[in-house]
């Protein structure tokens, strides 16, 4: 297949296609920006929306982001810290039980803050991976960072086994599934999903996997 470059299509002037080049990559950006904006909102973000809010066709938006997974997952990149960030706050507690609840919170309360965009993330990983991972990258990287004070010494698969009990609590799904269909106020489901984060952790201390700490 021939490949026709933007110099090509502007007649030889390389002027007026690094102009087309400049202006595909002022709108690609104002659709991102736009994108952000909505999911700062909180609410339904969808791509006619997104369109909108940039000044732009909804084919024009499709034309740089194949569906909204993945102009979300653009919008979502530099938007939250990494897990290492997260859990700064208790660089000096050892205390797995405190340190889940803190990293349960965390991921919680920023899926409320943009829960229209993680919720159509959400829905499209029904039928893609891609959003999937995207989401349990972080997920899985603050109950690693939760649970680092256990250090060596711990029987790697009761650890591994933990990490995963803890992934179904940690997570958007679990929230909105208390949100939903058990009708919890969002606060209430936070809590929730924290309790049942705190106490798993500390089964599983119990049950011998680390050092249990006093005063949890």
């Amino acid at each position: 297949m021939t490949h026709i470059d933007d110099s090509e299509i502007a007649g030889g002037h390389p002027e007026l296609a690094g102009r087309r080049s400049n202006q595909k990559l002022r709108t690609r950006a104002a659709v991102v920006a736009a994108a952000r904006e909505l999911m700062r909102g909180g609410g339904e973000v969808t791509m006619p929306a997104v369109a909108r809010a940039a000044l732009v066709s909804e084919a024009t938006a499709y034309r740089y982001f194949p569906d909204l997974s993945s102009l979300l997952r653009e919008a979502f990149a530099g938007l939250l810290p990494d897990p290492a960030e997260a859990m700064a706050p208790l660089a000096g507690c050892a205390d797995p039980v405190r340190r889940i609840e803190h990293a349960t919170r965390f991921l919680l309360g920023h899926v409320l803050s943009y829960q229209g965009a993680v919720r159509a993330l959400v829905s499209g990983a029904l039928t893609r991976r891609d959003g999937v991972q995207l989401r349990a990258g972080l997920r899985f990287g603050l109950i690693d960072g939760a649970l680092a004070p256990l250090g060596r010494g711990t029987d790697p698969e009761a650890l591994a086994a933990l990490k995963r009990d803890l992934a179904l609590v940690v997570s958007a799904e679990a929230l909105f599934n208390l949100i939903d269909l058990c009708g919890l106020p969002p606060h209430e489901a936070v809590d929730s999903a924290v309790h049942a984060a705190r106490a798993l952790t500390r089964a599983a201390l119990d049950a011998g996997l680390g050092p249990s700490v006093s005063g949890s």
